[in-house]
């Protein structure tokens, strides 16, 4: 069972070596340009995350709405 754990662990170190890591390995460059995409990318989450939830909280907004008139209309 270790060895197997070991083999887990070592497959795995293998495997992220080969990822591409969201910063830039230049090590000529220093301080937070080196997290310029990582931050872009962030920033962009952050943006589409605001959006979803205002599509959403309109959408919850009109539907109850429509369902508040309906049923204040059928009684």
């Amino acid at each position: 069972m270790f060895r197997k754990f070991s083999q887990f662990i070592s497959d795995t170190k293998g495997e992220l070596k080969k990822c591409s890591w969201p910063w830039s390995s230049d090590p000529k460059i220093k301080g937070f340009k080196k997290y310029r995409e990582l931050s872009n990318s962030t920033i962009v989450v952050l943006i589409a995350m605001i959006l979803l939830g205002a599509y959403v909280a309109f959408f919850d907004f009109v539907l109850s709405t429509v369902v508040t008139w309906t049923i204040t209309q059928l009684s």
